[in-house]
């Protein structure tokens, strides 16, 4: 029955690894398992094996055996009595123990000498029995006795020639439609279960059947898909470690092992790499619900992680392949993961070359410092061309460019909001709606986004569209539990409908590629290098241009002593402070002190026509006021979107009267150095007015005088401001300072001042009219 449906598909969060599932809380041994808390089911340590062989665990050298299957005599003809805590010849015999104790001393990877024929004598019979043997760290070694049932494949000559066989095959094989195809049919002329698929897994890890060999009667799994909760986490761990699986029998009734708990260290017995292991019972559920009455799974993996399953059913009964048909098949699993590996890498080599050859023409463009970042991604070639994709925003150094259809301003800045705070330097999504259920997105420009988080809350995105398309599952993955009643319980189990069950999804773009990924990364990498130099160039240009406009010299006065010191702020940072002193004709002195807004080279530009404009204005005869009111609006006009603070003062050297006119600037103070120490000093009487940049503005002039023994300290916000504390704190601390020392220089208050790397520039210009007799 094929059932048709619309429904919008939210992708299930799954580990990056079947292996991180040793991290998970495992339920403790014993707890009912149902669907509520399969996940955590301690698979590894189930107490029991399937009853078709014998579990015996021994300890070397003394080859005593410390745990047995309470099968063994079912099928061994021993009482558990009898064995336990006897050598193992007790169990198997003294000829047939003596081989074993060989080969567990001769040989370290046992796995290589498996199986051991061995022919043991129940009850008076002598059976033929294969010894599969595993250790365990710690000296532990674990014997699956296995009856050999007919004759063992590997005395057929053409059992060798049928795996050579197919192993050419699949060397032949063009296309990984063709390996897929050849692996199953191999496997299923090896083994002869009713079905064998190749089963691969996505990146979620939800499976899909890529490949099928089966009897005629049977209806076809290829093409379905099967969601990641079908194969648990932790089981997935397992398949990594163990490559091969058996159940022979789904309706078996397990063996306990005795006893379940070593006795030594007082945890249960590992079986990770027993072929015995019993298995989930949510498990054997899901395979009588298929109408499977045995199962094997063979590992396929690619660089040791689970890539995919070789996964055979058979319907008719119990079916045991023998040990030697099912190492074949599992030799087959392995050349087939060894293709796959050959084949991806090779696709991936490929993209990354043709991504090579993009990435240095585009690094190239970007060491032509008279281009903007911007223009040069989305020239020829393109972030397009990198990495396809509907549209690219790219916002760098201020300059924010679209190419392609790409959402409203609003959408990339939520996207870029959603990027920074992921905390990578990439992000990525192929469902946006997941990620920003909240913002409106139009599946049409952005189902999708990748993202490069550049310094500075720069950027560049990719945006795919939504591609709608159809899965086929087998059976309704959204509705994967039934409820079974057991008395007056209900337990939860697994479905029971494995019809073709399809899904059209929706919201959802295209994947990102590993190699798209790859070449997205490389970008970034050498971006912020071009960045880096780019802004160490423009660092170096402001330093140059700020340090060209400080004065070479301040002037030589008598009677009065004229000091100033600049600091340019920590980390890379030349912000928008100047400070000027010079003598006009007719004897009075000039002295400035400002602080354009923003830093580098903006500002330092900025900074330089404020200063010469009001410097041309004041010697030309201006007031300060007067100054300051040209010069705001020389740069309202001028000027546009600049701000800056300024404090003009003219003073008379003879009378040590002060015209001063303020800009938004922080208040002189006028320190008594000959007044007794602990008073603080008290701010200039100076009118305050608005920053320069503001429309409309008249300045207010104001007078003072500074008497004789006083002093007139002018200073830039840096002085005064410091993180996590307010900025009165800063002002309160200069006051005091000033009001308890006769020195006021201006490198003097620098250095009671200073705290460390400050975020700013640091100005002072102060100006000492002598005492009296001085």
């Amino acid at each position: 029955m094929s059932q048709n449906r619309e429904r919008d598909q939210k992708g299930e969060t799954i580990p990056p690894s079947a292996s991180d599932s040793q991290h998970v809380d495992l339920v403790p041994v014993g707890t009912p398992i149902d669907l509520d808390n399969c996940a955590r089911e301690p698979i590894h340590i189930p107490g029991s094996i399937q009853p078709r062989g014998v579990l015996a665990v021994v300890h070397e050298p003394d080859f005593a055996i410390r745990h047995i299957s309470a099968n063994v005599a079912d099928l061994l003809g021993r009482s558990v009595e009898a064995v336990l805590g006897q050598h193992l010849s007790a169990l198997i015999g003294t000829e047939e123990a003596a081989r074993i104790e060989k080969a567990a001393s001769t040989f370290s990877d046992l796995r290589q000498r498996n199986p051991i024929e061995c022919v043991i004598d129940v009850d008076g019979e002598l059976k033929n029995f294969d010894a599969i043997l595993h250790r365990d760290p710690g000296r532990v070694l674990l014997i699956e006795l296995e009856i050999a049932y007919g004759e063992r494949p590997f005395s057929f000559p053409n059992t060798y020639q049928a795996v050579r066989g197919s192993v050419e095959e699949l060397n032949r094989a063009a296309t990984l439609g063709e390996l897929y195809d050849t692996a199953a049919r191999a496997v299923r002329e090896l083994t002869g279960f009713d079905r064998v698929m190749v089963y691969r897994y996505d990146a979620h890890y939800n499976g899909e059947v890529v490949a099928e060999a089966k009897r005629d009667d049977l209806n076809s799994f290829l093409g379905l898909h099967y969601p990641a909760s079908d194969i648990p986490a932790q089981a997935r761990a397992l398949y990594e470690k163990n490559w091969i699986r058996l159940i022979s029998d789904v309706h078996y009734v397990p063996a306990p092992v005795v006893p379940t708990v070593d006795p030594d260290s007082g945890t249960p017995l590992d079986l990770t790499y027993a072929t015995l292991r019993s298995v989930s019972p949510i498990h054997i559920e899901y395979l009588q619900n298929m109408g499977v009455t045995a199962s094997m799974s063979i590992s396929l993996l690619r660089h040791g992680r689970l890539w995919g399953l070789i996964a055979c059913h058979h319907y008719d009964g119990p079916y045991l392949p023998p040990f030697g048909a099912r190492v074949a098949a599992e030799f087959l699993g392995s050349t087939l993961s060894l293709r796959l590996v050959d084949r991806f890498e090779g696709d991936l080599l490929q993209e990354r070359l043709a991504a090579q050859a993009l990435l240095t023409k585009l690094t190239a463009a970007t060491l032509d410092d008279r281009e903007s970042l911007s223009a040069v991604l989305l020239g020829a070639p393109d972030l397009l061309d990198l990495v396809p994709a509907d549209g690219v925003v790219v916002d760098i150094q201020g300059d924010h460019r679209a190419q392609g259809a790409v959402p409203s301003p609003e959408i990339v800045a939520a996207v870029a909001a959603w990027a920074r705070g992921a905390g990578e330097e990439i992000a990525s999504c192929e469902c946006l709606a997941d990620e920003l259920p909240d913002i409106g997105l139009d599946p049409q420009l952005a189902a999708g986004a990748l993202a490069l988080n550049l310094p500075d809350g720069q950027y560049a995105i990719w945006f795919r569209r939504e591609v709608l398309r159809s899965v086929d599952w087998g059976g309704d993955p959204h509705n994967k539990t039934i409820a079974v009643s057991e008395g007056d319980e209900l337990r939860l189990s697994p479905r029971k409908s494995f019809d073709r069950w399809r899904e059209i999804v929706r919201l959802r773009s295209e994947p990102w590629t590993q190699s798209e990924t790859e070449s997205a990364e490389t970008l970034r990498r050498h971006l912020v290098e071009s960045l880096y130099r780019r802004a160490r160039g423009a660092l170096r240009l402001a330093e140059t241009l700020q340090l060209s406009l400080l004065p070479e010299s301040i002037p030589e006065l008598a009677n009065w002593k004229l000091s100033a010191h600049y600091e340019p702020a920590s980390g890379d940072n030349v912000g928008g402070d100047w400070y000027d002193a010079f003598k006009l004709r007719d004897g009075r002195l000039i002295v400035l002190i400002g602080d354009v807004a923003g830093h580098g080279v903006n500002a330092a530009g900025t900074m330089a026509q404020l200063r010469n404009a009001l410097r041309a204005q004041l010697f030309a005869g201006a007031t300060p006021a007067e100054a300051l009111n040209q010069l705001n609006e020389f740069c309202v006009h001028m000027l546009p979107g600049a701000f800056a603070t300024i404090i003009a003062a003219r003073v008379d050297l003879d009378s040590g009267q002060v015209e001063a006119a303020s800009a938004g600037h922080l208040m002189p103070y006028l320190p008594n150095p000959a007044a007794p120490s602990g008073n603080p000093a008290v701010q200039a009487p100076i009118r305050l007015s608005p920053p320069i940049g503001i429309a409309g503005v008249t300045y207010t002039p104001s007078t003072f005088t500074v008497e004789p023994g006083h002093a007139l300290v002018m200073y830039s916000d840096g002085l005064v401001e410091r993180r996590g504390e307010s900025i009165d704190d800063g002002l309160e601390r200069l006051a005091e300072i000033l009001g308890r020392s006769r020195d006021v220089t201006a490198s003097w208050i620098w250095s009671s001042m200073a705290w460390g790397n400050t975020d700013d520039d640091v100005t002072i210009i102060t100006l000492r009219r002598s005492a009296t007799g001085e």
